[in-house]
């Protein structure tokens, strides 16, 4: 997104820089995800849906085998330093963030959303300081507010569908207040968006009717076919929501494609 706003997605080195600050994140996210899935292996294994799609949930990967893969990721992400001091030092952080999270903060209320929003707020801010532009301000709250309406979404449906056994910390939750949580991030994803086109690129307003759309459209797959535990699952399965990203991202390349 920060290389799409800034006008450089045509532009070869910030195309390139984007890619392997992609590459660095997606190795430290991978890492991520094996030492998380370690730590809740046995929890997965009470899981409907974690314990056959998780490898090792499902047997399909030993503890062992995954304790290797993780170091071996982290090992391969820590070498970013090459690429960028300042990305790498985003990029530790997120490592550490998550290392807290699956150890600490996912057992803390509201404190679980804010740090899996706080991921997503990160991945900006790096893509950022990959190209070396300023992350706008509107980008940094709109993201958040997005990523915490997810995020929010994600703890709601699991308390629907599977109770308080999934998560521990879903016994500190009642639907009622994550549902209000969920309202208030989009309300403020649609809020800040609709300022950031108003004040600083009129031509995209017309994309504030896409992005309500969206927002609307995500709802009802949440409330009527009982989705968004998955937020990427609920996305690829539903054409209409995929239609309206792609309309979006038409709308952006537009705005900031470079005019002769």
């Amino acid at each position: 997104m920060p290389m799409a706003f800034s006008g450089l997605f045509l532009n070869p080195i910030a195309l390139t820089r984007s890619f392997l600050a992609f590459a660095y994140f997606s190795l430290a996210a991978s890492m991520v995800y094996a030492m998380n899935d370690l730590a809740d292996a046995e929890r997965d294994r009470l899981h409907p849906v974690k314990k056959l799609k998780r490898p090792i949930a499902s047997g399909a990967l030993s503890k062992i085998d995954a304790t290797i893969v993780a170091i071996v990721l982290l090992a391969m992400s820590l070498t970013s330093v090459l690429f960028s001091q300042k990305f790498f030092f985003v990029l530790a952080g997120y490592v550490a963030l998550n290392v807290a999270y699956s150890f600490y903060l996912k057992q803390q209320p509201v404190l679980d959303i804010f740090a899996v929003a706080t991921g997503f707020v990160l991945r900006a801010y790096a893509g950022a300081v990959a190209i070396e532009v300023k992350l706008s301000s509107w980008m940094f709250i709109t993201t958040l507010s997005l990523a915490l309406y997810l995020a929010s979404i994600k703890r709601l449906q699991e308390l629907r569908l599977q109770g308080t056994e999934g998560r521990a910390v879903l016994k500190k939750y009642s639907a009622k207040v994550v549902e209000r949580y969920a309202d208030v991030s989009a309300v403020g994803a649609i809020l800040f968006y609709s300022l950031y086109c108003l004040s600083e690129h009129p031509n995209l307003i017309a994309t504030i009717p896409l992005v309500l759309f969206g927002i609307f459209r995500y709802w009802y797959i949440v409330e009527e076919e009982r989705q968004g535990e998955s937020p990427v699952d609920a996305l690829y399965g539903d054409a209409p929501l995929i239609f309206v990203v792609l309309l979006w991202l038409g709308f952006v390349v537009y705005e900031f494609f470079p005019k002769s």
